[in-house]
């Protein structure tokens, strides 16, 4: 009985192991994409599929090809991806031979990842430039005369863009409707979830999707919203459980790090926080807002020299952009490095001279440094752009 309770634990465990070697291999190679390096991405994926058997590897190696201009192996990757799992690579295909112009292959493919599990939102196939090619095609025009949707998914793509207007009462209104006709209907429990976090009544969100999440509780659409009105309900430690839930089952995204350390830093867990976005710099070792978010970690933690370090290496990689300078000024602040904090106050306003904080902090800096009249400049053009603290430095130093 203990040799067989110790392979399941074998099998588990060495399941868990590959999940998480083809997450690092996908990032690896979006990471490389996004910087315009295919052939780096196609070489981690080279060997990933030598290793492990996963359609999403074949279909990432496929972008990969697509980005580098190499279609004839992009095919071949999307036809593997779908013998791994049915339809997974058909629109792949579909979008690769409307970009060839061969619309009755492209569409052939496109129906097929239609009724599939796979098969992606109108909106998002409308806007595909990929489809440019055939859209003005007869063939096209006869496509999209079928009922591709139902009346409720046709109803929440409405909703969801009445909500990017911020037309709540619009959203509420056909969610009412469509509620009279499809009572229960899981997906617009999800809707009315989307309506209660724009509406900024994010415990009833969370009350929504707390429901969804029992009958399917790895449903990653509703685990980012749950995880959205946690963090917008002020409750981060709650936020960071549903991040790491993501996190555990593989999905094969980056900023998950990002989000999770931003729940962590709310929750003064700052070598956590750290941590995730050490992950995340290993993929994006140039992203101003982990760098900055990193440096934040380490101050919050008592290393100011480490959070200085972070400031640093963000501004040789954006040097003009204002916020750098404030987070490395502000770290000098801290540590009462005055003149280093003057100097990168100075070079923030230089960019951006409508920020009353620099303003106020810049001048509290010069105060000490002996330069009152300075300061007193500074604590004025703080006070006139609406900051009322100034007005205290202003009434005790500056009012002879």
């Amino acid at each position: 009985m203990k040799k067989i309770i110790n392979l399941i634990f074998l099998l588990i465990l060495s399941v868990a192991v590959s999940g998480q070697q083809v997450v690092d291999y996908l990032l690896k190679a979006r990471a490389a994409e996004s910087e315009g390096r295919p052939e780096i991405a196609i070489g981690y994926l080279n060997k990933a599929v030598e290793e492990m058997k996963d359609s999403r590897l074949y279909t990432e190696r496929a972008a990969a090809n697509i980005l580098k201009g190499d279609y004839s192996d992009a095919i071949n990757d999307y036809n593997n991806a779908n013998k791994l799992s049915p339809n997974s690579g058909d629109y792949g295909l579909a979008r690769i031979y409307a970009i060839k112009g061969d619309a009755k292959t492209a569409l052939y493919h496109l129906e097929l990842s239609m009724k599939s599990a796979y098969r992606k939102k109108e909106k998002e196939i409308m806007l595909d430039p990929a489809f440019t090619g055939i859209e003005n095609r007869p063939e096209w025009r006869l496509f999209w005369q079928k009922d591709w949707y139902s009346d409720v998914e046709e109803g929440i793509a409405e909703i969801e863009y009445s909500l990017t207007l911020h037309k709540t009462d619009e959203s509420a209104a056909i969610l009412s409707e469509l509620k009279k006709e499809y009572p229960g209907n899981d997906e617009l429990i999800y809707a009315d979830a989307l309506i209660s976090l724009s509406s900024g009544k994010n415990q009833d969100a969370v009350n929504k999707l707390t429901v969804l999440l029992k009958s399917n509780p790895g449903n990653e659409k509703y685990l980012r919203l749950l995880a959205k009105a946690q963090f917008s309900g002020s409750n981060p430690s709650g936020a960071s459980i549903t991040y790491s839930q993501l996190i555990d089952a593989d999905v094969a995204d980056a900023e998950l790090f990002v989000l999770r350390a931003g729940c962590y830093m709310k929750t003064g867990e700052n070598d956590k926080a750290l941590s995730d976005l050490r992950k995340y710099l290993i993929y994006y070792p140039a992203d101003k807002t982990a760098l900055s978010m990193a440096g934040k970690a380490e101050s919050a933690s008592g290393d100011n020299l480490n959070a200085l370090k972070y400031f640093s290496e963000n501004l040789k990689l954006h040097p003009n952009d204002a916020e750098c300078y404030i987070d490395r000024a502000n770290s000098y602040f801290v540590s009462k490095s005055w003149e280093w904090a003057i100097n990168d106050y100075a070079m923030s306003l230089d960019l951006n001279p409508g920020n009353p904080d620099a303003w106020l902090n810049k001048g509290i800096s010069l105060l000490n440094s002996g330069k009152s009249d300075d300061a007193c400049h500074d604590f004025r053009k703080s006070f006139s752009m609406g900051n009322k603290k100034a007005s205290e430095y202003i009434s005790k130093f500056c009012i002879k």
